[in-house]
């Protein structure tokens, strides 16, 4: 538990703690979590899990859906019903040349995602059924190829922010209000753009060598069929994109001196660029003929499975990093959504936008949750007994780092401060007030969003990521905003989402629409207590809000 004193400094220094000393040796061996993603039978060895699903015995086309994420590069093979029939996932390997810096090597990336293929591939009794793929990534990291297409750099991580002198000298040359008003992105250091500007200016060699720069799911896409594309979901987070005409922006690249022809053709999602090639399909078990189709951003391929396409409708993506997610049918054009720091971007779902916030230490907050329990008990025990603690617990409050604007230094030592009566508190009490923090952190950052539709009250809001299965941060998140929370069945929701576009692109669904009406996960709604509301009320307004507006630095 935390005791010891309510200063800031002191508390967030027993919260570094958890994340350096405690957190990363209950990471070792808390992944058997993890296992269950699917729901199916697990099988695990030297850091690989394959899932065994039952099988699927008849002769209806499969696609494969890919995730490359932060922690893990997963996959599934799925029915045109959006039933997965074989799954697989291995960590994703980064390395830290230096502090502050993080990287991804191009050959580790590919060799990740051939073996997770190749296991979907052999879990199939007629891997010929397979008539598709499409992979979804992380957003910003991408990779430099030379004119054999082969890597010639480290692909520096999404939230790396080494960058930042490339960023303040682009901001200077074009004008922060312009590149927002093009790209629709409040410039930041982890867009793409500022991170080929820092390849250009500290690997000069390294970049004139450059003939190509691919998204980490247009990398794969590559390497499966030999075609560079992107899709513009993707395109639409390197800070040099027009998000209004879909195109690269001359005027951007014209003024960052970068040429056109380093980026790869943008097109919508789910269009088919090329069909897999020998040696790939002898590497990873694919079919001569399964087509390869452009994926998109990890988040919007999960808002596609689950059915988040329309205006209005708000996504909760809980992840390593929360997104919140408004959908739109243009780009915005309100002033303060970026004053409030609100990026926006092109949906994978053809013809709609979005406008997205996060809490980006939410990961973090509730991996502090780990580090309370103690060598008998288990993080279940311990959510149980936050369960019987009231709203409020007893005045400890939480506030997860993050800047007034929704975006954070991901780099923090701490996921945020504890305040309060912190002497003697429980471990119990502390992760009510842990999670009570995290709701009342997403409800300050829907509401801009909710103000978007002319509403007060937020719609019903639907929630998908691994913290979507942890039933009192949802019952919890209910109550403090008021609205019922729509929690799919679908663990996997970015590979689903992306195997849905590998099936568009392969001409088994005729779009997004008809994709929808085929796959209809299962739904649980989580309804807001009427018991907790009054409470929770109360204390978003006369402590969270003021808390949050002054702020903190760890």
């Amino acid at each position: 538990m935390v005791g010891g004193t309510n200063s800031r400094g002191a508390i967030c220094s027993q919260l570094s703690i958890f994340w350096h000393e405690i957190a990363p040796r209950i990471r070792e061996t808390g992944a058997a979590c993890d296992n269950q993603a699917i729901g199916a039978n697990v099988v695990t060895g030297r850091g690989f899990r394959m899932v065994q699903m039952q099988e699927d015995r008849s002769d209806s086309p499969l696609t494969i859906g890919l995730d490359i994420g932060t922690t893990n590069i997963k996959g599934a093979a799925f029915t045109l019903h959006g039933t997965a029939v074989a799954a697989a996932s291995v960590p994703t390997v980064s390395h830290s040349p230096r502090p502050g810096w993080t990287s991804y090597r191009p050959a580790e990336m590919w060799e990740a995602a051939v073996r997770v293929i190749r296991t979907i591939a052999g879990q199939i009794e007629a891997p010929e059924r397979i008539a598709g793929i499409a992979v979804a990534s992380m957003a910003e990291a991408g990779v430099l190829l030379d004119a054999r297409g082969e890597p010639v750099s480290d692909i520096i991580a999404w939230f790396d922010r080494r960058s930042a002198p490339q960023l303040a000298w682009l901001t200077d040359t074009i004008g922060a209000d312009r590149l927002t008003r093009i790209t629709g992105l409040v410039p930041d250091a982890k867009f793409s753009l500022s991170k080929l500007l820092w390849h250009r200016a500290e690997e000069p060699e390294v970049f004139s060598r450059a003939r190509r720069w691919l998204h980490l799911a247009d990398f794969i896409a590559y390497r499966l069929c030999g075609v560079p594309a992107t899709d513009w979901s993707l395109a639409s987070r390197t800070l040099a994109f027009d998000l209004r005409a879909l195109r690269w922006s001359d005027e951007i690249l014209d003024a960052a001196v970068i040429p056109t022809a380093l980026l790869a053709p943008s097109v919508a999602s789910g269009t088919p660029i090329g069909r897999v090639r020998s040696d790939a399909g002898a590497l990873t078990g694919l079919p001569a003929g399964c087509t390869v189709a452009t994926g998109g951003h990890d988040h919007l391929c999960g808002a596609l499975a689950v059915g988040i396409t329309l205006p209005g409708a708000m996504l909760d993506s809980l992840g390593t990093a929360e997104a919140l997610l408004i959908c739109t049918d243009r780009p915005v054009d309100a002033p303060a959504v970026a004053e409030a720091g609100y990026n926006q971007g092109a949906h994978v779902a053809r013809g709609m936008f979005y406008v997205n916030g996060s809490v980006q230490s939410f990961g973090r907050s509730l991996d502090s949750l780990r580090a309370l329990t103690g060598p008998e008990a288990t993080l279940e025990t311990l959510l149980a007994e936050a369960a019987s603690v009231p709203p409020g617990a007893q005045g400890v409050r939480y506030l997860p780092h993050r800047l007034p604007a929704g975006a954070v230094d991901i780099d923090s030592r701490s996921g945020g401060m504890l305040t309060g009566p912190v002497d003697g508190a429980t471990p119990a009490v502390i992760a009510r007030s842990v999670l009570e923090g995290l709701a009342f952190a997403a409800r300050s950052g829907f509401e801009p969003l909710a103000a978007l539709n002319g509403r007060e009250q937020f719609p019903e809001i639907t929630v998908i990521g691994g913290g979507a299965r942890n039933e009192l941060l949802l019952r919890i998140k209910a109550a403090v905003m008021r609205t019922t929370l729509r929690v799919p069945d679908v663990r996997e929701a970015a590979a689903l989402g992306a195997a849905m576009l590998a099936a568009i692109g392969a001409g088994l669904f005729i779009d997004v629409a008809d994709a929808l009406r085929q796959i209809q996960p299962d739904v649980c709604l989580i309804e807001p207590d009427p018991t907790w509301m009054d409470a929770y009320a109360r204390i978003y307004e006369q402590s969270f809000r003021p808390m949050s507006a002054e702020g903190f630095q760890p």
